[in-house]
């Protein structure tokens, strides 16, 4: 027998917060003074706007912390629950859209030396300008080491200029630079038909370029997949960083395989047995002559392990499958290089965060200009809450710096709590028990 529900009273307090936790994160972000870094890099608005550009940012980010997945959850769930703060001021979800729509820049469009399809592809260069400024403020350049990894990846979705991706869906297929496998450095929004391979050079120079521009030194590591596997960009690489790693095409120098009389043992990323062994090749001969100047010698990394299906490799003539690194990092070993080269797989993570915790996967706008502007003011919140997830991780025991949002909202931004004002001051009332050491 069921036991009798007991009867409840329920008392409505519009005041009361259930995502108290959020205000210490503001707090946090109000040290670190970034208003006058956005209003440096942003538009000015008008004088009568109620809102700046501060609470455009801090409400997008709110969004996210506050287990949002699109900017219509700020006007339907989240705003009540920012009334009285004195930390932000909260727009509706238009007002914010129509500040995002107000930065975007126009399309660019481009065609294959022997293609016909057109290629679109985006920039912002304010905001590229801003992210950077921003990663340095945070201390992203600081490190002894500077590590760049470049990959595209595939937002599906059915917008009114989206295109179709080979993956056969409509879509956009922007290109993405991670720093130090951490932080989001460069976006390059791109449509569906374009793909990796094509003016990655002009992508890659646009990049460099704007981390000169920036007064950064010349990255210590560049990685990326066998799409970076072009003369242009390796003859680019060898000018604008120490060392670059870049995935090739077994088509391209499978070649070389059998050359190899030395295989050493190694443990993959997920502990199964491999074999690696190194050669040195001079590759873009054709394209080297034709620029006038001889080819460089590389190292050629080559992994290998059996086939599960024990089948024969036609060209090779054994039942292997092949990986293979082109790098110009002379003082790794083989091993060292190749367990370096396997942390590139923090790309797929990095997609991972972008598209379930900061909203890509939810893009507001029907025009590639615009949701170029939403992916790089998320890519600026996805840098901030890593900083942010840091820094409380260690006041905290119960937070670590590598939880996702999700943990980091259950675990410290859901937190009962209300302001009240007093003499004229503002005072945060929280019904719980916060421990955070100071």
């Amino acid at each position: 027998m069921l036991q009798q529900i007991p009867n409840m009273k329920v008392q409505n307090c519009n005041t009361i917060s259930a995502f108290g936790g959020i205000n210490f994160v503001f707090e946090y972000l109000e040290q670190g003074n970034f208003r006058n870094l956005f209003e440096k890099y942003l538009p000015e608005l008008a004088h009568q706007s109620i809102y700046n550009w501060k609470d455009i940012i801090y409400s997008i980010l709110s969004i996210y912390l506050c287990g949002g997945d699109c900017i219509e959850d700020l006007q339907i769930h989240l705003k009540p629950h920012f009334q009285k703060n004195p930390f932000v001021n909260v727009p509706s979800s238009d007002t914010v859209l129509k500040r995002l729509k107000e930065i975007s820049d126009i399309n660019a469009q481009c065609y294959t030396k022997r293609g016909t399809i057109e290629h679109t592809y985006n920039r912002n260069s304010r905001l590229e300008e801003l992210n950077v400024e921003l990663l340095k403020k945070l201390g992203a350049f600081s490190k002894d080491e500077t590590v760049i990894d470049y990959d595209n990846t595939i937002i599906f979705n059915e917008k009114s200029d989206s295109e179709m991706t080979y993956k056969r869906n409509p879509g956009y297929q922007p290109g993405v630079c991670t720093l130090n496998e951490e932080q989001i450095l460069y976006i390059e929004n791109r449509n569906g038909n374009s793909d990796a391979k094509s003016f990655q050079a002009d992508t890659l120079r646009r990049i460099f370029t704007l981390l000169k521009s920036k007064g950064i030194k010349k990255a210590d590591h560049f990685r990326a997949d066998a799409a970076s596997y072009q003369y242009d960009i390796i003859k680019l690489l060898e000018k604008e960083v120490k060392n670059f790693y870049i995935g090739s095409r077994n088509s391209y120098i499978e070649k070389y395989f059998p050359q190899i009389n030395e295989w050493m043992p190694m443990t993959d990323t997920s502990n199964e047995i491999m074999e690696i062994g190194e050669i040195t090749i001079s590759p873009f001969q054709r394209q080297a002559r034709n620029d006038k100047k001889s080819a460089h010698e590389y190292k050629l990394i080559v992994k290998r392990r059996p086939k599960k299906d024990g089948q024969l490799n036609l060209f090779t003539q054994d039942h292997y499958e092949y990986r293979a690194i082109l790098t110009n990092n002379t003082q790794w070993n083989a091993v060292e290089i190749a367990q370096f080269y396997n942390h590139r797989g923090n790309m797929e993570k990095q997609f991972d965060i972008l598209k379930n915790d900061f909203g890509w996967n939810y893009m507001p706008f029907s025009k590639l200009n615009q949701n170029t502007v939403f992916l790089y003011i998320t890519a600026i919140c996805r840098n901030l809450y890593h900083n942010i997830i840091k820094y409380f991780s260690e006041k905290i025991k119960s937070l670590k710096p590598t939880f996702r949002v999700k943990k980091f909202l259950f675990r410290f931004i859901i937190l009962p709590a209300k302001w009240v004002k007093r003499s004229r001051q503002y005072y945060l009332r929280v019904y719980g028990k916060l421990n955070i050491s100071t």
